[in-house]
């Protein structure tokens, strides 16, 4: 069964960063497509960032320049660094895969 584990979420000011982790298990990593999603309270949930299997990588507009996603196949594990961070980009984040799998979400909040 597969599990993805999200984690180093928390509270910053705003320009501030974070780095978020996803590690993953039960299955082989590198062959699967890796994104971020956020959901912000009374909102759905939206696309961040996304990793292919080939090093590709794809941003939603509002992030671009600010955030970079990145992948270890060794470790099974997929970052999103977060830079400049805005109190906007305060959400839930969650990491899924392309096989319909989800994390339980790790708490953003950036405070003004």
């Amino acid at each position: 069964q597969v599990q993805l584990i999200e984690s180093g979420g928390g509270l910053v000011q705003s320009g501030g960063s974070l780095r978020l982790s996803c590690a993953a298990s039960g299955r082989t990593f590198s062959d699967y497509v890796m994104a971020w999603f956020r959901q912000a309270p009374g909102k759905g949930r939206e696309f961040v960032a996304a990793t292919w299997t080939n090093g590709t990588t794809e941003y939603t507009d509002s992030v671009k320049g600010r955030f970079t996603i990145g992948r270890d196949n060794v470790k099974n594990t997929v970052y999103l660094q977060m830079n400049s961070l805005k109190p906007d980009d305060t959400a839930a984040y969650y990491c899924t895969d392309n096989r319909g799998n989800w994390g339980q979400g790790t708490q953003v909040t950036v405070s003004s």
